[in-house]
């Protein structure tokens, strides 16, 4: 019997497992953004969010930078104000926070799209202005 390829005709990529340290750093990611719905809910400013996010990451043990400008390279021009970055945490994961009551479909694909960019295998778009964290959690691997 012939063994079915995870290539397809469409996916000629084969993705690679996350190393299990990436896989421990998003489990903490989530980890705060429960911690923080389950005390503050939902409602507040994004901001808000962001920096209670920022301060759960450090309680366990992470390193982070917040709001930070990523360099675009497009065919051969290089310029700073093309992408700015909620949370980058570990150097390795890409958090998009969100406090908005309606979902923009373009939030996933921009996501994508700042893997892409910075190289970055793991994102989180996190929206805390839901009623179940767990609805507002999404995971990206590139």
């Amino acid at each position: 019997m012939k063994q079915k390829s995870e290539n397809t005709k469409h996916n000629k990529r084969t993705f690679e497992p996350l190393p299990d340290e990436l896989e421990i750093i998003g489990k903490k990611i989530v980890d705060a953004a429960y911690t923080i719905h389950k005390n503050l809910g939902p409602g507040l400013l994004e901001k808000v969010y962001e920096i209670c996010f920022c301060h759960e990451l450090e309680k366990r043990g992470l390193t982070y930078l917040r709001q930070i400008d990523i360099p675009i390279v497009y065919d051969g021009l290089r310029f700073d104000e093309g992408l700015r970055l909620d949370v980058l945490v570990e150097n390795d994961v890409i958090c998009e926070l969100k406090a908005l009551e309606n979902v923009n479909p373009v939030w996933d694909p921009q996501i994508l799209s700042h893997l892409k960019i910075t190289g970055k295998r793991l994102g989180y778009l996190i929206n805390f202005n839901v009623v179940n964290i767990g609805q507002g959690i999404k995971r990206f691997i590139l």
